[in-house]
Protein backbone atom coordinates (compact mmCIF):
# COMPACT_ATOMS: atom_id res chain seq x y z
CA UNK A 1 0.00 0.00 0.00
CA UNK A 2 1.76 3.50 -1.15
CA UNK A 3 -0.25 6.57 -0.23
CA UNK A 4 0.65 10.42 -0.87
CA UNK A 5 -0.62 13.77 -0.17
CA UNK A 6 -0.59 17.18 -2.09
CA UNK A 7 -2.57 20.14 -2.02
CA UNK A 8 -4.11 20.82 -5.43
CA UNK A 9 -5.97 23.89 -6.13
CA UNK A 10 -7.11 24.49 -2.10
CA UNK A 11 -7.85 20.61 -1.79
CA UNK A 12 -5.82 17.97 0.00
CA UNK A 13 -5.66 14.80 -2.25
CA UNK A 14 -4.65 11.40 -1.02
CA UNK A 15 -3.83 8.67 -3.35
CA UNK A 16 -4.14 4.84 -2.79
CA UNK A 17 -2.57 2.84 -4.30
CA UNK A 18 -2.08 -1.21 -3.99
CA UNK A 19 -4.49 -2.80 -1.10
CA UNK A 20 -5.57 -1.51 1.91
CA UNK A 21 -6.09 -4.27 3.28
CA UNK A 22 -5.86 -5.33 7.44
CA UNK A 23 -2.15 -5.67 7.07
CA UNK A 24 -1.79 -2.00 5.36
CA UNK A 25 -4.20 -0.59 7.59
CA UNK A 26 -2.27 0.70 10.65
CA UNK A 27 0.20 2.34 8.01
CA UNK A 28 -1.99 3.93 6.18
CA UNK A 29 -3.79 5.57 9.10
CA UNK A 30 -0.51 6.72 10.06
CA UNK A 31 0.25 8.53 6.35
CA UNK A 32 -3.19 9.50 5.94
CA UNK A 33 -3.11 11.59 9.29
CA UNK A 34 -2.35 14.75 7.25
CA UNK A 35 -5.74 14.58 6.14
CA UNK A 36 -7.31 14.85 9.70
CA UNK A 37 -5.44 17.82 10.32
CA UNK A 38 -7.33 19.72 7.27
CA UNK A 39 -8.22 22.21 8.84
CA UNK A 40 -11.30 22.75 6.89
CA UNK A 41 -10.47 22.14 3.71
CA UNK A 42 -11.87 19.51 1.29
CA UNK A 43 -10.57 16.03 1.03
CA UNK A 44 -10.46 14.36 -2.25
CA UNK A 45 -9.11 10.18 -2.67
CA UNK A 46 -8.01 9.10 -5.26
CA UNK A 47 -8.93 5.93 -5.40
CA UNK A 48 -7.34 5.42 -9.54
CA UNK A 49 -4.55 2.68 -8.19
CA UNK A 50 -6.55 1.16 -5.58
CA UNK A 51 -6.67 -2.11 -6.05
CA UNK A 52 -9.04 -3.71 -3.31
CA UNK A 53 -9.95 -2.21 0.17
CA UNK A 54 -10.97 -4.50 3.18
CA UNK A 55 -13.25 -3.37 5.93
CA UNK A 56 -9.64 -2.35 7.99
CA UNK A 57 -10.06 0.08 4.97
CA UNK A 58 -14.11 1.35 5.06
CA UNK A 59 -12.91 1.96 9.47
CA UNK A 60 -10.30 3.81 7.88
CA UNK A 61 -12.30 5.90 5.38
CA UNK A 62 -15.37 6.48 7.62
CA UNK A 63 -13.33 7.69 10.45
CA UNK A 64 -11.37 10.37 7.60
CA UNK A 65 -15.40 11.33 7.17
CA UNK A 66 -16.16 11.46 10.36
CA UNK A 67 -13.76 14.09 11.40
CA UNK A 68 -13.97 16.12 7.94
CA UNK A 69 -17.18 16.69 8.49
CA UNK A 70 -16.59 18.13 12.30
CA UNK A 71 -14.68 20.81 10.81
CA UNK A 72 -17.05 21.60 7.62
CA UNK A 73 -15.09 19.78 5.27
CA UNK A 74 -15.69 17.39 2.36
CA UNK A 75 -14.92 13.79 1.39
CA UNK A 76 -15.03 12.69 -2.62
CA UNK A 77 -14.08 9.80 -3.31
CA UNK A 78 -12.35 9.80 -7.25
CA UNK A 79 -11.94 7.09 -9.90
CA UNK A 80 -13.33 4.50 -7.76
CA UNK A 81 -12.79 0.75 -9.46
CA UNK A 82 -15.64 -1.73 -10.15
CA UNK A 83 -13.91 -4.04 -7.44
CA UNK A 84 -13.49 -1.62 -5.02
CA UNK A 85 -17.17 0.15 -5.61
CA UNK A 86 -18.98 -3.42 -5.52
CA UNK A 87 -17.38 -3.13 -1.73
CA UNK A 88 -18.76 0.23 -1.40
CA UNK A 89 -22.14 -0.63 -2.63
CA UNK A 90 -22.12 -4.29 -0.56
CA UNK A 91 -21.33 -2.06 2.55
CA UNK A 92 -23.53 0.91 2.14
CA UNK A 93 -20.67 3.17 2.34
CA UNK A 94 -21.93 4.68 -1.39
CA UNK A 95 -24.83 6.28 0.73
CA UNK A 96 -22.55 8.05 3.00
CA UNK A 97 -19.45 9.62 0.88
CA UNK A 98 -19.47 10.96 -2.50
CA UNK A 99 -17.93 10.67 -5.64
CA UNK A 100 -16.19 12.03 -8.55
Amino acid sequence: MKTTIQEIDGKIVATLSGELDTAAAPQAQTDLQPLLESKGKDIVIDCTELEYIASSGLRLLLGILKDAKEVGSRVVLKNVNEVVRDVLDLTGFVSIFEFE
